[in-house]
């Protein structure tokens, strides 16, 4: 397997088998991946909420906190990264509750290891394809993720509120949206007109005070847009 130049996408390894995380640390580095490897779920939960990945290998048997236990917490504190459970469980059953608690692939061991790259590069490829271009930052909004990925490799993890307000200004870039609008559409729960101004300024705080414009005395649009 060889990499392919300046597609280098995040990784994470949770695998307690430390000859095989190590072999497939080095193998998916050779794929172009940049790789973690946790050797137990307590570690992997860790990274897996503090971190930003494109795609996780999660082990289903593994010390501290069980791989279909860690894959729920995850997905209950909102991380949305694909997953792929590796595992000796390999029969139907074992498949489709690994599926079932969140996980998007599921491969068994024994594995064929440029079996395993195409389902990555099938989960990563699927992952990406909803960036939206952010012009004003020379970058991309990943919303699987809730974070921008800059130009130059940079990222800046997002809260899911962040996230979600900057991608219904980024689907429609020329829209100029009322803050009215925008608490129905993401702060439905809110009450409070205000909390639009908060996010927009959490927003130019972490980006760039130019990655959402006012549009005075009507509201807010995507920056130079």
């Amino acid at each position: 397997m060889t990499a392919v130049p300046g597609t280098e996408r995040r990784l994470l390894v949770v695998e307690d088998d430390a000859d095989l995380a190590d072999m497939l640390a080095e193998l998916l580095t050779g794929e172009g991946y940049s790789v973690d490897v946790a050797r137990d779920g307590q570690r992997g939960l860790h990274l897996g909420l503090t971190r930003s990945y494109d795609v996780m290998v999660l082990d289903r048997g593994l010390p501290a906190i069980d791989g279909l236990d860690l894959l729920g917490r995850l997905r209950s504190r909102g991380v949305t990264t694909p997953v792929l459970v590796l595992s000796a469980l390999g029969n139907p059953a074992d498949r489709v509750e690994g599926l079932d608690a969140g996980a998007e692939d599921y491969l068994g061991k024994p594995f064929d290891i440029d079996e395993l790259a195409a389902r990555l590069r099938a989960l990563t490829r699927r992952h990406t394809e909803d960036a939206l271009t952010l012009p004003v930052l020379g970058g991309t909004l990943h919303p699987a993720t809730h974070e921008v990925v800059r130009d130059d490799g940079e990222r800046v993890a997002l809260s899911v509120r962040e996230s979600e307000l900057l991608e219904v200004l980024a689907r429609h870039p020329g829209r100029v949206y009322d803050r009215e609008r925008l608490l129905d559409t993401v702060f439905p729960d809110a009450g409070e007109v205000g909390v639009v101004d908060t996010y927009v300024y959490y927003l130019r705080r972490k980006l760039s005070r130019d990655v959402v414009a006012t549009v005075r005395g009507v509201g807010y649009r995507l920056g130079a847009s």
